[in-house]
């Protein structure tokens, strides 16, 4: 197991969902500095809350930009380990997809080249399950075909394919992990398939029959936030190199099911409506944990029904900010 004690980590990213995660988590961690470089175009400040007051959290006060090249290669050239986790999401990447070029492959080469440049030790790739698009076949290995045809798959499978040739060309040390369907505290409404959880709660919270379209039979494979980010510690600890690796419960779980779930954690009694399907990128997704936890020693911890009744418990703690986020501000 590699040593990540004394180490400074840049997490690019470091104020989103779970990089903000990730971030607790590594301060736990008898690390020298954390380093967040973040645009916040996305991330909020309010994610680190818990550990501003920590003398060896440093938000880097130039700037986050993944794609201000010069930037970037100043904030790598102070670390030791780096963990990517920037991107546009999939459904920004659907409606701009010049922007998705931009920034999750032209800004993914940009942290890859500053990597290089600075020898850096290890590198932790945020890819995600979207390569696979939907399963030919349950639960999708490692070596499941990419089956993607949205814009966001195609830029994590174009940084799959430039971590590798980095890899190959110049020995870059890197694990990249690819997400399944990652929820819980500090989410918000921009997940395409994650979404759907805040939405239920909201209308449940409005006395409202929860909304399925379709009969909810889309099946999915749901990680609690607090395991995708351990799965990034467990990865920068990991001997391993130019691998990637699932990171998902391994629970196939469907949206009628999930729905049924927040109303019995909820206590709600409403009926589920049902309304025509609209389009859905993905219908079936579930992944095998097996080489996580052979290689990386990961293996989830938090059943579903626990992480609900932990976002439901975060949910009730911000309600000023869930609703900024609900409304899009």
């Amino acid at each position: 197991m590699a040593d990540i004690r004394g180490k400074t980590i840049l997490v690019i990213g470091g104020a989103g969902f779970i990089g903000s995660h990730l971030v607790d988590q590594l301060l736990q961690e008898d690390v020298k500095q954390v380093i967040v470089y973040d645009n916040f175009a996305r991330g909020v400040r309010e994610n680190l809350e818990d550990v501003l007051s920590d003398p060896r959290l440093r938000i880097f006060e130039v700037g986050g930009d993944i794609l201000q090249t010069d930037i970037l290669q100043q904030a790598v050239r102070e670390s030791d380990q780096v963990v990517h986790l920037a991107a546009l999401w999939l459904l920004q990447c659907h409606e701009y997809p010049r922007a998705a070029f931009e920034v999750n492959i032209r800004g993914t080469f940009n942290v890859l080249e500053a990597c290089r440049d600075r020898g850096i030790e290890r590198l932790v790739y945020s890819s995600s399950a979207s390569v696979y698009g939907d399963a030919v076949e349950m639960p999708m290995t490692e070596e499941h075909p990419f089956n993607n045809r949205t814009f966001y798959g195609a830029t994590k499978i174009a940084g799959e394919a430039m971590a590798r040739a980095f890899a190959e060309r110049y020995e870059l040390p890197y694990v990249g992990l690819r997400y399944m369907n990652v929820y819980g505290a500090r989410q918000d409404y921009k997940g395409t398939y994650i979404a759907v959880i805040m939405k239920i709660l909201d209308r449940i919270d409005q006395g409202l029959s929860p909304i399925l379209h379709g009969d909810g039979s889309q099946a999915y494979d749901f990680i609690y936030v607090t395991d995708c980010a351990r799965a990034n510690v467990c990865a920068l600890k990991a001997e391993v190199t130019d691998q990637y690796y699932n990171v998902g419960s391994g629970t196939r779980t469907s949206l009628r099911e999930l729905c049924e779930m927040i109303l019995e954690v909820t206590g709600s009694s409403l009926p589920i409506e049902y309304q025509p399907a609209g389009k859905s990128f993905v219908t079936n997704r579930i992944g095998s944990t097996a080489k996580a936890a052979r290689d990386l020693g990961f293996r989830s911890t938090v059943e579903l029904t626990e992480g609900l009744q932990r976002l439901i418990e975060w949910r009730e703690r911000h309600k000023e900010l869930v609703a900024e986020r609900a409304s899009g501000s």
